[in-house]
């Protein structure tokens, strides 16, 4: 059996239940629940950055004893922890709200984790993926990082190395989580693509996220219609002349109007501009 300092075995591997020896791990929860870290991280070892405040590690795995011994070590490390069973439910997941990193089992019921990774990677997600698997040949591994995983463990594996591999892809990730942006009142999240005026959240399409995300990157700076098509539209160049000036109105009605703000100008016969507090 495996202690915090032991192995972690897979399916196959002679050891099935990877079950700690201390027993901190209960048997017979099943995957597809969400569990926070109950204080403040471990000192002994490094916890990983962030504590519980920070977004949750999601853990893909179908069996439940690896499932619970993964989701225990990770909230001993100051992490919560989601954990889901099947590849379907995992992209779901991955998809629909930020995680600080993915555990992904290889070998999973619905769709298989480089499947998983690779419609995650589609929708140009870029949290970090640590890929488990039994499978250790040399072209699985290969097929693994080639969908997207950015580190690939193979069972049995040590959790201390388990978890220095998890400390250096949350760092990585901070690396490329992109800052929230914020003039004013007017908040955007681009990594959740959500908008607030103060504590009022804005229902925004995709477009008028991107136009908003530009607005909010540069504000007080007059942008050209050129412009502000070349950068949301890129090389999708159709459609009606007036395309930029329709979705400007509509975002307007949005993050303006129902506010009494008229945070987003017309400068005439140059563009629009996103006014700062000063008013330029």
């Amino acid at each position: 059996m495996a202690g915090r300092g032991g192995d972690a075995r897979g399916r196959g591997s002679g050891d099935p239940q990877g079950v700690p020896a201390d027993g901190r791990v209960s048997l017979g929860r099943q995957p597809g629940h969400r569990r926070e870290a109950p204080g403040p991280p471990l000192p002994a070892g490094g916890a990983i950055p962030g504590g519980s405040a920070e977004p949750a590690v999601l853990v893909v795995e179908d069996d439940p004893e690896m499932a619970q011994l993964l989701e225990q070590a990770l909230i001993d490390a100051g992490h919560g922890v989601e954990v889901v069973g099947d590849g379907v439910a995992a992209v779901e997941a991955a998809l629909g709200r930020p995680f600080a990193a993915v555990v992904l089992d290889r070998l999973l019921p619905g769709l298989d984790g480089a499947e998983v990774c690779r419609r995650i990677r589609a929708q140009e997600r870029r949290v970090p993926v640590l890929m488990l698997t039994a499978l250790g040949g040399v072209e699985d591994r290969v097929e693994g990082l080639d969908a997207g995983a950015d580190d690939y463990l193979v069972k049995p594996f040590s959790l201390a190395e388990f978890l220095a591999r998890m400390r250096a892809l949350v760092r990585r990730g901070d690396q490329l989580r992109p800052a929230p942006l914020r003039v004013g009142e007017l908040r955007f999240d681009p990594l959740q693509r959500r908008a607030w005026r103060g504590e009022a959240a804005i229902e925004l399409s995709p477009r008028e996220a991107d136009l908003l995300e530009l607005f909010l990157s540069g504000p007080g700076v007059v942008l050209s219609r050129q412009t502000i098509r070349a950068q949301v539209w890129g090389g999708e160049g159709g459609g009606a002349s007036n395309l930029v000036d329709q979705q400007i109105r509509h975002l307007r009605e949005k993050i303006d109007r129902p506010f009494g703000r008229a945070d987003l100008e017309t400068v005439h016969r140059l563009g629009y501009r996103l006014r700062t507090p000063a008013g330029r």
